[in-house]
């Protein structure tokens, strides 16, 4: 009896982690499962097809230039953020099937870029496209 009353002193109780394993394998196989169901936002881009003019400003479209210190230039004239909606109006009112290609130069912020975007579709025009260089 001594014997035995000494071997649970020194070897004290044991907890079992068989049910927290258990848990831990559940709260994994949950969240794999919830992860692959989440769908991440984003851009949907237009890009030209390569039968299309290599200068944008040969063709019919609206030209919107964003350079690489977030200026944006519009028929060779800079252009604020708050105007670019109302000249693609005006030069919708010109030509109502035209499209808007913007051209972005490396260094232009994203949030500059996806305003112009924005702009552009708030202004009713068909198709935002995407210039890019080769």
């Amino acid at each position: 009896m001594r014997k035995i009353a000494k071997e649970q002193e020194q070897g004290g109780a044991e907890i079992d982690l068989t049910p927290m394993l258990d848990v831990v394998f559940i709260m994994l196989i949950f969240f794999i499962v919830v992860a692959s169901f989440i769908k991440e936002a984003g851009v949907e881009v237009n890009r030209p097809d390569d039968n299309q003019p290599d200068d944008p400003q040969d063709s019919t479209s609206i030209l919107v230039e964003i350079a690489s210190d977030n200026q944006i230039w519009m028929e060779n004239r800079r252009v604020d953020i708050r105007a670019v909606r109302a000249n693609i109006q005006r030069l919708l009112a010109e030509d109502p099937e035209a499209p808007v290609t913007v051209k972005v130069e490396k260094g232009a912020e994203a949030g500059i870029v996806v305003d112009v975007a924005d702009a552009a579709r708030e202004s009713g025009v068909a198709a935002v496209n995407w210039a890019s260089d080769r």
